[in-house]
């Protein structure tokens, strides 16, 4: 099975998933849900992903295996940091306030806002 588009073809948007389907008992669930965080990588990046997994994060191991060089290995980790939403090096914790996370979680929770942006509002970009 091919993995599910997560980009609109028509206007580049976020795709949503509105529906899931058991093919055993034919049940189907509607609503909205998310993709996940690993949908946007690319084939390379969950390649590079299930890699690091199996060399338990050992990059000197990722190194031989890849026959790459160490500061390639660290770009690449880097990349896969960033398609993730984070910023390499930073530390997750933000500034933000409890009250503030508070709001930002019943606003998600409401569909006032979605992932990304509460995503954003924690790490204090917006």
């Amino acid at each position: 099975m091919r993995p599910a588009p997560t980009i609109c073809p028509i206007c580049q948007s976020n795709l949503e998933v509105t529906r899931l389907h058991c093919s055993s008992c034919d049940t189907s669930i509607e609503g909205r849900f998310e993709m996940g965080h690993f949908s946007n990588l690319t084939p390379e990046q969950l390649n590079f992903i299930f890699t690091f997994v199996r060399v338990e994060g050992k990059l000197n191991r990722m190194e031989q295996e890849l026959g790459l060089s160490y500061p390639t290995i660290r770009n690449r980790l880097h990349e896969v940091i960033r398609a993730l939403g984070y910023e390499p090096g930073k530390d997750d914790s933000s500034d933000v306030g409890e009250e503030t996370r508070t709001s930002v979680i019943a606003d998600l929770e409401a569909g006032k806002i979605n992932a990304e942006q509460a995503m954003r509002i924690l790490r204090g970009e917006e």
